[in-house]
C-alpha cells in the first residue's frame, strides 16, 4: 500500500506548469492596453468614407472663415466689420445657371446671379480715412479659393494662367471694394476677355477706371456713395465716357 505522500511532488509539478502556462498566454495574448474600437482608430486614408473627408474639408473652412475674419488692425478703429447686404434677394446659384450680357460692348453679370450689394458698415468718412485700405474687407467672407465657385454658375472654365500680363479673367466685386462693395458671392463674377486684347484693355482693366472715377467722386463729395453703388451694380458701363475723361485729366496732372 502506498504512502500518503507520494503524490505531493506530482500535484506540486502540475501546479507549476499550469502557472507558467497561464503567464506565457498572458504575456503573448492579451494586449497592454485596450483595443480602440473602429470608431476610435485613424483609418488610413483610402479606408475613409467620402462623408467623413467631407466633413474634415467644411470644418477646414470653418476655420478658415473664423481666421479671415480677424480684422486687420488698421481698421478696427473704422468701425468696419465682415458683412453682406445685396440689392435685390439672393440665394445661391446652380452650375451654369448664369449668363452675363453686354452693354456698349461690354459685359455685365446676370442680374438674378450676381445683383450687387454693399458693406454697410463702410461709410464715406471710412473711405475717406488714411487708414482705410481694400484689405478691411477683402477676403473677410469668401476667400480667393471660394470665389471660383462663380466660374461653374457662369459655366466658364476657369483659366490655367491667369497672372500678371497673362491674366484674362478677374473675379470681380461688381459693387468695388474701394466703394464699400460687398465681400459676399451676390456680388462676384467672372469679368473674362478680350482674349486678343493687350492686357490695359481687358475689360477688368476698363472696369478699374471707372470704379477710380467713382471712388473720386465719392471721396470728393460730388456724387453719393449710394448712388455710386446702385449705379455701378445696375450698370457699370454708364461711366465709360466719364471714366475716360478722369484718367486723361489725372495723366495730365502727373
Amino acid at each position: 500500500m502506498p504512502r500518503r505522500g507520494s503524490r505531493s511532488p506530482f500535484l506540486l509539478l502540475v501546479v507549476a506548469l499550469v502557472i507558467v502556462a497561464a503567464y506565457v498566454a498572458y504575456k503573448v495574448y492579451i494586449p497592454k492596453g485596450p483595443t480602440p474600437f473602429p470608431s476610435e482608430r485613424e483609418l488610413p486614408q483610402h479606408e475613409r468614407s467620402e462623408q467623413e473627408r467631407n466633413l474634415e474639408k467644411k470644418s477646414e473652412r470653418r476655420n478658415q472663415n473664423r481666421k479671415r475674419s480677424e480684422p486687420d488692425e488698421s481698421c478696427v478703429g473704422l468701425g468696419v466689420i465682415c458683412t453682406s447686404v445685396y440689392f435685390d434677394a439672393w440665394r445661391e446659384p446652380s452650375d451654369g445657371a448664369c449668363t452675363p450680357s453686354t452693354r456698349m460692348g461690354y459685359p455685365v453679370p446676370d442680374p438674378a446671379c450676381t445683383p450687387g450689394g454693399v458693406n454697410p458698415t463702410v461709410a464715406v468718412q471710412a473711405l475717406r480715412d488714411p487708414g482705410w485700405k481694400t484689405r478691411c474687407i477683402r477676403n473677410c467672407e469668401s476667400s480667393e479659393p471660394e470665389k471660383h465657385v462663380v466660374y461653374r454658375w457662369y459655366g466658364t472654365i476657369t483659366p490655367r494662367r491667369n497672372s500678371g500680363k497673362n491674366q484674362v479673367c478677374e473675379l470681380d466685386h461688381l459693387v468695388p471694394l474701394e466703394l464699400g462693395g460687398a465681400d459676399g458671392l451676390g456680388n462676384i463674377w467672372p469679368e473674362c476677355g478680350p482674349d486678343a486684347a493687350i492686357f490695359e484693355s481687358r475689360y477688368f482693366k476698363i472696369k478699374d477706371r471707372v470704379e477710380d472715377y467713382l471712388a473720386d467722386e465719392v471721396r470728393d463729395g460730388r456724387m453719393s456713395l449710394g448712388d455710386a453703388q446702385r449705379g455701378i451694380a445696375s450698370d457699370w458701363t454708364q461711366y465709360l465716357d466719364a471714366a475716360r475723361h478722369h484718367a486723361n485729366v489725372r495723366l495730365r496732372r502727373r
